[in-house]
């Protein structure tokens, strides 16, 4: 991203400002129409695709090029077009002009161009792919085949249709993610960057391997309200993983933990990156609901990595913090607890209403008012304006994959390849359920190389859930499925943006850390699996439900433990596979397998407590070995 400086500075803030407050008052008021709701929305991610990422290292770092202007002049002219002629399209639809067909063809180059600036030249590959496919599919199987279509019509479609780069994405752009990125940017203008970091360094920064469990507690702090992954670990990673560096923690692990904690962000109520917002439009489920039943597996989650943390650094012989650098937790609440009212307000009118737009607009009404509670954390109208370019600012890496999203879902659409992607799933797996998720996942890492996690899910549960649901996994459970799936190429090789951002901070090598960040973030598949087979998502008897969460607890746990293999002492080979045999028994849905799961992890906890005693010299941890010779 370029650092703008001086005049384009200042009119960039003023560009990125405006978008904000727009789709804030369309939040609090109603939107005005749709061709508007979605043409600024276009504009504001195509332009500043040109403005604020550079088209090649030669060009200047300090401001756009007169290409990078023009393309940007090009991008509100489309976008303008279409909102002036929206009622137009319908009446001349099959018959469209030349002016019409010409701008479409003027928005596929900008959207491709866009996507390759934003997102990288995999993403693009992709669009480009996907159009060959519409125009030459015809010459494909039938099983992926198609009759075929001219350039003229894929254009047609793309352009001058609202399936296409006015579809979904803009709308979710304008309604949801813009909206909650500036609630997140206005908490973080009013000082609650800081009373998460001491209220996760009170929590849990005496624990064994303090600061990366402050880590852990802090990212999921940060991610419930952020949203974002890599701007969650930048945010966070500044602070936990010099600390964690510090402590005794290899600088590879330090920036894994923080990944991982960073990813989980993203599937903790309440904002989910605006995938819960998402999830209900295309499930026609409420809000609430969605919410609630993801707290569960949210924890799990945060509840592995803080396990496996824990283990880690008894394996490594670390301690926690000194009690001298520990604030007290009376102490930290008394001075920040103000901070959390507009989460509870965010939370409370979603409940009540179930309407995004009013809540997102009380909430951030909430952080301005609870602000003048202290004076160090008051916001004027300086901070309110930095507060909205911070957000349109953030935004910018989710609006970058708008372009490459309408050509997405205008393939898609065009050819019908979503029911046959479905009918592929079906076919190839031959109705084996877990074939079936190795196969979304597979298509979801791809997606996910290039594509911001929000947008991967939608593309992918407009193509995938069918199948699911076909295969018998209840509606709500599939999306699920597929969001979580939607995680994974954030901390997994090759791209792994998260763990490159947590290893560019701790000066670590990338490669190690993303696959250290990949072993921390194991739950990642595993939680599909169970949302597949189990009552985790509370779809049974509360007696059925709370044996899940009860079951699902000690095989996370024992999990974990296997993930590390450390628990007490080093695990050996036959306690490794006893810890695995007992984590598959836990995630059984049936007393009878959740019962011996729980019990051999009760026989590998004594069996390592005896062995402990009578080679206590076996754990660094227990013989008092200093952390940096076990780390050297």
């Amino acid at each position: 991203m370029r650092r703008l400086a001086g005049t384009w500075e200042g009119a960039v803030q003023v560009a990125l400002a405006g978008v904000v407050v727009f789709y804030l008052w369309t939040s609090a008021f109603g939107v005005t129409s749709l061709q508007y709701h979605r043409g600024v929305a276009v504009a504001y991610a195509l332009g500043v695709a040109f403005l604020l990422y550079r088209g090649s290292r030669r060009a200047p770092e300090d401001g756009p090029s007169w290409l990078d202007l023009l393309l940007v002049v090009a991008s509100v002219v489309v976008a303008g077009y279409w909102i002036a002629q929206y009622e137009g399209f319908a009446y001349r639809a099959g018959a469209f002009n030349s002016v019409d067909v010409a701008l479409g063809f003027v928005a596929l180059a900008l959207a491709v161009e866009s996507t390759r600036r934003v997102l990288g030249p995999s993403m693009t590959v992709v669009a480009l792919l996907l159009v060959a496919y519409a125009l030459w599919g015809g010459y494909l199987p039938a099983v992926v085949g198609h009759r075929g279509f001219s350039l003229r019509r894929v254009v047609e479609y793309f352009y001058l249709t609202p399936e296409g780069l006015f579809g979904v994405m803009p709308d979710i752009l304008g309604t949801y993610i813009l909206p909650f990125v500036a609630f997140g940017a206005f908490l973080m203008r009013a000082g609650v960057a800081k009373f998460f970091m001491d209220l996760s360094i009170a929590l849990v920064g005496r624990m064994r391997g303090g600061p990366a469990q402050v880590a852990v507690v802090s990212s999921a702090l940060f991610g419930s309200i952020n949203g974002s992954p890599v701007a969650n670990t930048a945010t966070t990673g500044a602070f936990t993983i010099p600390l964690m560096k510090r402590c005794g923690f290899p600088p590879h692990i330090a920036a894994a933990v923080e990944a991982a904690a960073s990813t989980g962000g993203m599937i903790l109520p309440p904002v989910m990156g605006a995938g819960a917002f998402i999830m209900a439009e295309l499930t026609q489920v409420p809000y609430a609901h969605i919410a609630a039943i993801a707290l569960l597996p949210g924890f799990l989650y945060f509840l592995g990595v803080g396990v496996m943390v824990y283990f880690e650094a008894r394996k490594l012989g670390l301690e926690g913090l000194p009690a001298d650098q520990v604030p007290r937790l009376r102490d930290v609440l008394g001075q920040g607890w103000y901070l959390l009212l507009p989460v509870v307000v965010l939370v409370a009118v979603l409940v009540r209403t179930t309407s995004a737009s009013m809540a997102v607009i009380a909430s951030i009404l909430a952080t301005v008012a609870v602000s003048w509670l202290r004076r160090d954390t008051r916001m004027g109208p300086r901070e309110v304006w930095h507060a909205l370019v911070d957000a349109g600012r953030s935004s910018t890496y989710v609006a970058g994959a708008t372009g490459a999203i309408g050509i997405v879902v205008a393939v898609v659409t065009l050819t019908g390849i979503g029911v046959r992607f479905s009918q592929l799933v079906l076919e190839v797996s031959s109705g084996s359920l877990p074939v079936a998720l190795l196969l979304v996942a597979a298509a979801s890492f791809v997606l996910g190389m290039g594509m911001p996690i929000t947008a991967a899910y939608l593309v992918l549960a407009v193509v995938a859930a069918p199948a699911l649901v076909q295969m018998g996994v209840p509606l709500l459970a599939a999306h699920m499925i597929i969001f979580w799936l939607s995680l994974d190429s954030n901390v997994t090789p090759p791209v792994a943006l998260g763990a490159y951002t947590a290893a560019a901070i701790a000066q670590a090598d990338p490669w190690r850390t993303g696959w250290n960040s990949f072993r921390f973030a194991k739950m990642i598949y595993v939680m599909p699996v169970l949302f597949a087979y189990t009552h985790i998502l509370m779809t049974g008897t509360w007696q059925e439900n709370l044996w899940a969460a009860v079951s699902s607890v000690v095989g996370t746990v024992a999990f974990s433990i296997m993930s590390t293999a450390y628990f007490l002492v080093r695990t050996s080979l036959v306690e490794w596979l006893v810890l695995a045999a007992a984590t598959v028994l836990c995630f059984i849905p049936t007393l009878a397998t959740d019962l011996a799961g729980i019990g051999l992890f009760i026989l590998v906890y004594l069996w390592q407590r005896r062995k402990l005693l009578r080679h206590p010299e076996q754990a660094p941890w227990q013989a008092g070995v200093p952390a940096e010779s076990v780390v050297d």
